[in-house]
């Protein structure tokens, strides 16, 4: 992996395939290995840029919480390390939240957006003070059981019924996190603005993917954000939680190739 630093914190990536440029961001709380199952659809077009987001995988947290912002000013410096002026960013749940501040701050770096598994909105009080709670639990108890719980939050009931190759290498990415990496990702999350107002604002082309087995974001989040973005497109991708693309990525991977496909672009 290659790494720059950003700020107060070391920032891992990957580069796997050739032809231009994609970022992919990876969801909460796993790490860039969570693209690997659908990279074959699509690295032999498309040269791939997969960072650890900050205190996921090899990448470290900084101080104080992961904000939006900060993951939002690491991207950019990985892109100005690799030479890359614009690229259409994929991102899966935090990683949306990140392409909507990215969207904020450096609209003309990005070519289009997939929207995966996410939401425009920031916590209500109530979600705020779950995220909280788990930050300070973590922090006190250590990672595991809180780990273990997130399985059957952001994989679906498919996946964890019939893939326990799955669940067990989503446990094995959640495992690269400390309880203080955890803490202020989390804590980072908590602080997150609301992009609601930001959707309409999104003059590139969008796609949105969700799983049918989503319970943490699914359909209706994904019906709201193409309500308010101009000309996006929606697509539910069936036996599929929050993490769609580990969970289905053949189907993901192909629906992903024919968006970038249509974006212009040919290696």
């Amino acid at each position: 992996m290659k790494k720059i630093f950003s700020d107060d914190a070391e920032i891992f990536y990957d580069v796997s395939g050739s032809g231009p440029v994609v970022i992919l961001l990876h969801p909460f709380p796993v790490h860039h290995e969570f693209w690997v199952p659908a990279l074959s659809h699509l690295a032999s077009r498309y040269r791939l840029l997969m960072p650890d987001l900050r205190g996921h995988g090899e990448s470290s947290l900084g101080q104080g919480p992961a904000t939006m912002e900060k993951h939002a000013l690491d991207l950019a410096r990985v892109m100005d390390a690799e030479g890359i002026g614009q690229a259409p960013l994929v991102g899966v749940s935090i990683g949306g939240y990140i392409a909507f501040e990215f969207w904020r701050r450096f609209r003309e770096r990005l070519t289009g957006l997939v929207l995966a598994n996410t939401k425009a909105s920031r916590d209500t009080p109530e979600a705020r003070s779950v995220r909280l709670e788990a930050a300070r639990d973590v922090l006190e108890r250590g990672t595991e059981v809180f780990f273990e719980s997130m399985l059957t939050k952001v994989l679906g009931e498919t996946t964890r019924r019939s893939r326990p190759d799955l669940v067990d290498g989503a446990l094995r990415m959640m495992g690269k996190m400390s309880a203080e990496d955890v803490a202020g990702v989390q804590r980072g999350m908590a602080e997150r603005a609301d992009s609601t107002a930001t959707l309409q604002t999104i003059s590139v082309p969008v796609m949105i993917v969700t799983g049918d087995e989503d319970l943490l974001t699914g359909v209706p989040e994904a019906e709201l954000m193409k309500t308010h973005i101009p000309g996006s497109q929606m697509r539910i991708v069936a036996k599929a939680g929050h993490y769609s693309p580990w969970e289905q990525p053949e189907g993901v991977g192909r629906l992903l190739r024919n968006f970038l496909d249509s974006l212009g672009w040919r290696s």
